[in-house]
């Protein structure tokens, strides 16, 4: 089997930094930690990370973005969650 039959795998970075994970790209392994493995050695040469995560790209679904105004059309309706209504202390200097 060679390294193009294998699962594609998408690789997520959690920085020292940083509290979320971001997308940093895509390794070929036969399992979730080969895949890992591989991610460690592609994209933290340089201990740029504290958390891997991969996820195999066949079971991510992601939305059509022609689709867009028909799938986030419902949200408008929801004013209340727009932070717009709310008064903020003035005590509070960083939301």
């Amino acid at each position: 089997m060679s390294a193009t039959q294998w699962p594609l795998y998408e690789v997520f970075i959690r920085s020292k930094g940083g509290l979320d994970h971001k997308h940093v790209g895509s390794v070929h392994a036969t399992d979730a930690n080969m895949a890992i493995e591989h991610a460690r050695d592609v994209y933290t040469r340089r201990m740029e990370g504290v958390s891997i995560w991969v996820v195999p790209s066949a079971s991510i679904v992601a939305s059509d973005p022609q689709e867009a105004g028909s799938l986030f059309e419902p949200a408008r309706d929801k004013v209340y969650r727009h932070p717009t209504f709310y008064e903020i202390p003035e005590e509070v200097k960083n939301l």
